[in-house]
């Protein structure tokens, strides 16, 4: 017998343990339907911040002689508006009101909404009482009517966009965090740290927010389809971007009369809208997919 075949052979390097979001990483980079949203939506946000500088028409700047273009014209190639704007220019610089509208108040509710329903979940009582029975209240309107509803009571503008659309989406997260910080607080390691003397800020602070910010995180991203749809619903109805500012649904109000002359022209606001909810739609169930993992 070789001598080889008498010796003990030596067991093999245990595998590294892999970190938590190096493996929602990895789970991202092995969906292609999440990674291809993901870039249509980057290619969008950098479309519009780099707009000034990819050499586009003045989306402002209007020509009678050249109204309702057809798509492929010389010059125009998505055609013009009803005011002879280049359509192509006022795509790009609308997605920059369209995205900012439609993703900060989700931002802006996810901090808000996560500090009410973390307070609520972990200090329970009264304070629980409190804050979710005025969440509560919010939730006897339907979201496109309380938007509809606070819009029209300040008033049309951007800054009275983000705010009634900020509110709207404050209760839905907040009873999302105050349910999964409920059952965090059950948790032995939590009372564990109780029992060390730990007050109660440190304990959120320490052990609670970093078990509860991904399930809330996933469940904000999935609003923001429905908060674009909603912002570019204001515009349309007019009780949201003012004229002459170009954002989707302010732009398919205004070319709601250009339908029977044009069609086509008249759609690619909405197809915009369309493709960007879906994509929205498709990287949030991506995240919620990488994110939940059940080891």
């Amino acid at each position: 017998m070789a001598l080889a075949e008498t010796l003990p052979t030596e067991p093999a390097p245990a595998a590294k343990p892999q970190g938590y979001w190096s493996g929602v990483g990895a789970r991202l980079i092995r969906d292609p339907l999440t990674l291809f949203c993901s870039a249509v939506i980057l290619g969008l946000i950098l479309a519009a911040i780099f707009a000034p500088w990819i050499g586009l028409a003045d989306p402002y700047k209007g020509s009678m002689i050249a109204r309702l273009k057809p798509l492929g014209t010389e010059g125009h190639i998505l055609g013009t508006d009803e005011q002879g704007r280049d359509m192509l220019a006022r795509l790009i610089y609308g997605g920059r009101l369209t995205l900012f509208i439609g993703l900060m108040p989700v931002v802006f509710a996810f901090f808000i909404g996560s500090a009410l329903g973390i307070v609520a979940g972990y200090v329970g009582g009264l304070t629980n009482t409190i804050i979710m029975r005025t969440v509560d209240v919010f939730f006897a309107f339907p979201s496109v009517l309380l938007a509809i509803a606070i819009s029209g009571a300040l008033g049309a503008g951007i800054v009275n966009s983000l705010v009634s659309l900020t509110i709207v989406f404050v209760p839905p997260i907040t009873r999302v965090a105050e349910a999964v910080t409920s059952g965090v607080r059950a948790l032995d390691y939590i009372d564990a740290a109780r029992a060390t003397g730990a007050d109660a800020f440190t304990v959120i602070r320490v052990h609670v927010i970093g078990n509860v910010l991904s399930p809330i995180f996933v469940y904000a991203t999935s609003l923001t389809s429905v908060c674009m749809i909603l912002a570019a619903g204001l515009s349309f109805l007019g009780i949201g971007v003012r004229p002459p500012e170009p954002e989707w649904g302010l732009m398919l109000n205004t070319l709601r009369s250009a339908i029977y002359v044009n069609p086509w022209l008249s759609a690619l606001p909405g197809v915009m809208i369309f493709i960007t909810s879906l994509c929205l739609n498709l990287l949030s169930d991506g995240l919620r997919s990488a994110m939940n993992v059940r080891d």
